[in-house]
């Protein structure tokens, strides 16, 4: 069965699974915050940390190196400052804060085919940054979180491409590569991205800076 009308639109199995996919994210997103974290609610000063990566990735997200014809872009680091709240405070606080952002960004640049397709591209997409927080108790936690954080978001994007915008692809796209036109597309910028930010947050000043402010944000 298909999820997908001829038209663009879901099929009644596409809006199920869409509700089911929102509705699994946020409940593990309330379990994982649960599991993970030692409070049992934010404080003042984790909702003002959130807050504030929130307001920094928004930011640097019209910082761009680099725009793809058919959306996306290489920024200035923007998805870092999400995981960064994963990693230091757990993967439940770090999904919540990329939905947050997800709708944040929605609302400001919205890019509507479908509920499903706006569901890929902004909400799941961006919440799966949130699951750097998987990392946030292991050594090297912070690249390994990004770099999960970032594949998620690009699966996302990926699933909305197949879904939604192979009509989009060049006519002059090799076809060897067409029936992998969405991984290649999205994760072009999205992969350029990461090592740029994986690159800076190896260099050891920057790394002793991100370690002092974990420190402030967790104390």
């Amino acid at each position: 069965m298909s999820v997908v009308t001829p038209d663009g639109g879901l099929t009644t199995l596409g809006y199920v699974l869409c509700g089911i996919a929102v509705a699994a994210l946020i409940l593990a997103a309330a379990f994982l915050s649960s599991k993970n974290s030692s409070h049992k609610k934010l404080s003042t000063k984790q909702l003002v940390f959130c807050a504030a990566a929130m307001a920094l990735s928004f930011l640097t997200s019209y910082i761009k190196v680099f725009s793809m014809p058919y959306g996306g872009s290489i920024t200035l680091f923007s998805m870092l400052f999400i995981c960064l709240i994963g990693y230091w405070y757990g993967p439940g606080v770090g999904v919540m804060t990329g939905l947050a952002y997800g709708i944040l960004q929605f609302l400001q640049e919205p890019y509507v085919l479908s509920l499903f397709q706006v569901c890929c591209d902004y909400v799941l997409a961006f919440a799966g940054l949130g699951l750097a927080g998987l990392f946030h108790k292991s050594k090297n936690g912070l690249v390994k979180g990004y770099i999960l954080g970032i594949l998620v978001r690009g699966l996302f994007h990926t699933i909305g491409g197949y879904l939604y915008w192979m009509d989009y692809m060049p006519e002059n796209f090799p076809q060897a590569l067409a029936s992998i036109y969405p991984i290649v597309y999205n994760y072009s910028y999205i992969l350029a991205e990461g090592v740029l930010t994986v690159i800076v947050i190896l260099l050891p000043p920057v790394s002793r800076a991100l370690g002092q402010v974990k420190k402030s944000a967790l104390e």
